[in-house]
């Protein structure tokens, strides 16, 4: 039996021992392993943020909203108050100035039972009528009362009222006669004057008038 040369007993074990990858092929293949799970994280962790990001900002806009809320019907609560104390306070000026304006007739009121206690001498109880008159008129007047001014001038639609018409030599639309004084008070109108106001004069009838007589 032949020996067996020292190169083919050096071929024989290399072909029973298992191949073996290289050292740096087994480091790259679990580098990027490693490159594939971080990659993986990072995403996971770009996807988190922005959902985290958008809930702070809707939490602060549903504190926002709460507290203009709360605002606003603080406001309007503070409004309605003020409503009310305003009211109350009108009310109470306006008893005020009516307890003033009576206490200025009151005087009036007593001219009055002196009128009546003398009815029976004539002389006397028309002077005391005039009296109570004057001190009416001169009450009303402080407070901004004004008789409109209508005789003789000519008809305003605004402030006049014709009642009659009347056959004139003055021409149209004077007034002729004042039926009822018309009235401002703090240069707005109370009341109208009711008047009579003219008609121009036909000449013709007037003519034949003159031949009849």
């Amino acid at each position: 039996m032949q020996k067996k040369t020292k190169n083919e007993e050096t071929l024989k074990g290399a072909e029973t021992q298992p191949a073996q990858e290289p050292a740096s092929a087994v480091k790259t293949e679990k580098t990027a392993e490693n490159t594939g799970k971080t990659s993986k994280t990072q995403e996971k962790t770009q996807v988190h943020q922005p959902v985290h990001h958008l809930d702070k900002e809707l939490l602060a806009k549903e504190q926002n909203i709460t507290e203009l809320t709360e605002l606003l019907q603080r406001l309007q609560a503070e409004f309605e108050n003020y409503k009310k104390r305003v009211d109350k306070e009108k009310q109470e000026f306006c008893k005020l100035a009516n307890a003033e304006f009576v206490s200025k007739l009151l005087p009036i009121l007593d001219s009055f039972g002196l009128a009546l206690k003398n009815k029976d001498q004539e002389e006397d109880f028309v002077k005391g009528v005039e009296l109570i008159y004057s001190q009416l008129f001169d009450v009303l007047e402080k407070q901004g009362l004004r008789p409109i001014q209508a005789l003789g001038r000519k008809f305003d639609p605004y402030s006049h009222e014709a009642l009659l018409q009347q056959e004139s030599d003055k021409e149209d639309n004077i007034v002729l006669e004042e039926l009822q004084t018309g009235y401002m008070f703090n240069n707005r109108l109370v009341r109208t004057s009711k008047v009579k106001i003219s008609k121009k004069l036909n000449k013709t009838n007037g003519n034949k008038n003159n031949v009849n007589n």
